[in-house]
């Protein structure tokens, strides 16, 4: 049994609370913008990380009295194994609809608050330090930077009316287009016994007002009985029934 001196627990106990800090750091700005990993994963992330590490730093304690010639030290290892653990728990957080990827961001702090972990088990304070601020400034400041610039925004739309009332393809792109909205991929679809026509449409347009603005069009146009329409990226998902 490994007996640990005072000064060697003040060590453990220091690092493993400044995981636990500089983990919910970052999981407090998580848990502001509602993501799915917030404060209690990311502190625990950043703290198992540093646990782990820590079993390097005292490894030779654990290992007193073994013939020096029959040990391989080699820390990176325990690093190499916690970030592969690491590879499932953020792919657990991205999530696929349709055009809308959600939680890469989410997954890639997961990642970072880990190195983190390491890095604080490993003693290096200064550098954890400097990791935990550049991050909390990349989610936060880059993150607005990103919703100011000009960037194309995707939406799935399906339109449905009935066969035979003049509604066609054309006349939706048509629409669509005097909103400042790109058409592209239609699709077709019979249903209700070939009563009901769906056609399908992936739109694109710099602003995502203007989808919104297409939604509030169709609503007026006579011959179409039902639409939805589903914003890509972190937008969510609107569906206005006629």
């Amino acid at each position: 049994m490994l007996d640990i001196a005072s000064h060697d627990l003040i060590t453990i106990s220091g690092r493993l609370a400044l995981a636990v800090l500089a983990g919910g750091a970052i999981g407090l700005e998580r848990a502001f913008h509602g993501r799915p990993a917030g404060v209690r994963t990311n502190a625990l992330v950043c703290t198992s990380s540093s646990l782990l590490m820590l079993l390097t730093v005292f490894q030779w304690d654990l290992l007193a009295g073994v013939p020096l010639e029959t040990i391989r030290v080699d820390p990176t290892r325990m690093a190499q194994g916690i970030m592969t653990g690491i590879g499932f728990l953020g792919a657990g957080v991205i999530m696929q609809e349709k055009l809308t990827i959600r939680g890469l961001t989410t997954a890639a702090a997961i990642w970072m608050t880990a190195s983190i972990g390491i890095i604080i088990g490993m003693g290096m304070f200064t550098a954890a330090a400097v990791a935990t601020l550049f991050t909390l400034l990349i989610l936060s400041v880059f993150g607005w930077i990103e919703r100011q610039l000009p960037t194309q925004r995707y939406a799935m739309m399906s339109v449905r009316s009935q066969v035979g009332n003049g509604l066609n393809r054309n006349r939706i792109m048509e629409i669509v287009n005097e909103h400042n909205i790109k058409c592209a991929a239609p699709g077709y679809h019979l249903e209700d016994g070939g009563k009901t026509l769906r056609l399908e449409f992936t739109l694109r347009s710099i602003r995502s007002s203007n989808f919104e603005l297409l939604a509030e069009t169709l609503q007026h146009e006579a011959h179409i009985t039902e639409f939805s329409m589903v914003p890509s990226g972190e937008q969510r998902v609107r569906v206005k029934p006629i």
